[in-house]
């Protein structure tokens, strides 16, 4: 189990400053209580016998008037909206003034143009409030797709507990979902859950295993790693943007001449020492950080998907990693295109992978489905594309991550419809066909050139002699 800390002592581990926004102006909506005739207060909206007893001992127990505190403050020097959790108060719960105070904290976000950032503690709605407590999550839910209309970010960390609809609200929808290690995640808490449950199920670490929390982020660690995600998220223009420009291909980091044969243009991209994406990316980005998983159950290791800094620019990247990516890589992809998209930030793609998964496992979880919109986000995609062939292409897995018109290829890549060992096995040709075959197809780098797959070869003079790569 994760250390269970206050609201403030969260905010003194994390923030530099934190200013209270003011209380919601309407005080009859957000004190949680309902009044008779004369005024006198009614154990709440429900008259729920000793509701305001509970919320007197929570309030002196904590020295917090609501199970949540909000306001501005800086971390890392990064200007940004708080909404800290009190489980100690009720819970965590949300109720009427909890769900007040969280659309308030929405709405600052989106007028001060800075990052919301919330630290959540929470059992679920307030049972002693009832439907007026449960319709908290839909205002919630409201106020974070207008701040994501307002291409303002949105950070989530995860503490012990995250439960039921404070998890399925404020936690999961945000752009990026930390999590402190150990701590209890999950939409069912401890004390509803079948008898025969699987612990493990309910955990960070099992929700970051399979794709629902990008990063377990030590307490110690939890400032740093919430400045570098602000810097990401909200460069020293406000908000992230691009000026319309596209990120430029990376450089190639082999000097290799062009392949004289499609043979050893296949060998070259599958040299066990050829430079892989890890390696690109640290030479591009001065920073970076990855989001993980499809949010669907899945997280390929395979595909890396995340933000960098690069001379000052923040740029999206998605980048395979040499194997066969699966259904939750696509999907992560296109999971990263859509924040790019909301943010206004440019996008790069790495090229990697001999293809797509095609055992049972990934047919199962919609291997073609999840390529299909993978192609529609490149093809519907509203920021700039750029695309780097830095090994392996292979096929339509390949393709789903390519920009058209904006596809570039380093010496030691090759682009093919079908892998020449299976070109050759459906065309019934002997084994020692396979590098015939692979000339036919036309897949080394200057081929792509020519046939107008490729805009050109990063690294070497292109076929007329001339650079082959942007001005």
């Amino acid at each position: 189990m994760a250390e269970r800390m206050t609201a403030r002592e969260v905010i003194a581990l994390v923030a530099d400053g934190f200013t209270p926004l003011p209380p919601p102006s309407d005080a009859s909506r957000t004190d949680g209580t309902a009044v008779d005739g004369d005024g006198t207060a009614v154990d709440g909206p429900l008259g729920w016998t000793g509701y305001d007893d509970s919320r007197a001992r929570a309030s002196a127990r904590t020295g917090e008037d609501e199970s949540i505190l909000c306001g501005t403050a800086e971390v890392g020097g990064r200007a940004c909206v708080l909404a800290v959790f009190e489980f100690g108060f009720l819970g965590g719960s949300l109720g009427r003034a909890t769900g007040d105070r969280i659309v308030a904290a929405y709405a600052a976000a989106a007028e001060l143009r800075v990052p919301l950032v919330s630290l959540v503690a929470t059992g679920g709605s307030r049972m002693q409030e009832g439907m007026i407590a449960l319709g908290q999550l839909q205002r919630v839910a409201a106020a974070s797709v207008r701040l994501r209309a307002a291409g303002v970010p949105q950070i989530a960390v995860l503490r012990d507990p995250t439960t039921g609809g404070g998890w399925a609200t404020v936690g999961a929808g945000a752009d990026v979902t930390l999590a402190l290690p150990g701590a209890q995640v999950a939409f069912a808490g401890s004390r509803v859950r079948p008898p025969d449950a699987d612990p493990a199920a309910y955990t960070a670490e099992d929700q970051y295993a399979h794709g629902h929390v990008d990063a377990l982020v030590a307490p110690a660690r939890l400032r740093d790693t919430l400045a570098s995600w602000l810097r990401l998220l909200a460069p020293d223009t406000g908000v992230a943007g691009h000026d319309g420009t596209p990120a430029p291909p990376p450089d190639a980091l082999r000097d290799l001449p062009l392949p004289a044969t499609g043979w050893e243009a296949v060998l070259r991209a599958r040299a066990a020492d050829r430079p892989r994406a890890g390696a690109y990316l640290d030479a591009y980005f001065e920073v970076r950080a990855a989001i993980r998983g499809d949010r669907a159950g899945g997280a390929d290791d395979r595909v890396e998907c995340g933000l960098g800094l690069r001379e000052g620019r923040v740029v999206a990247y998605a980048a395979q990693d040499g194997g066969a990516t699966r259904p939750a890589g696509f999907r992560t992809v296109v999971r990263l295109l859509g924040l790019a998209e909301r943010l206004g930030i440019p996008v790069l793609t790495l090229i990697d992978t001999p293809g797509a998964a095609n055992d049972a496992a990934a047919e199962r979880a919609g291997a073609g489905p999840a390529i299909a919109q993978a192609f529609a986000a490149i093809a519907g995609a509203r920021v700039p594309v750029t695309s780097l062939v830095i090994g392996e292409g292979g096929s339509g897995g390949a393709l789903a991550l390519a920009a058209p018109g904006a596809t570039w290829v380093t010496p030691d890549g090759y682009f093919s419809v079908i892998a020449p060992e299976l070109a050759a096995r459906i065309l019934k040709r002997a084994d020692d066909q396979v590098p015939e075959t692979a000339g036919q197809l036309r897949l080394c780098p200057q081929d792509l050139v020519e046939l107008g797959a490729a805009r050109g070869v990063v690294g070497v003079a292109g076929p007329s002699g001339h650079p082959a790569e942007p001005a």
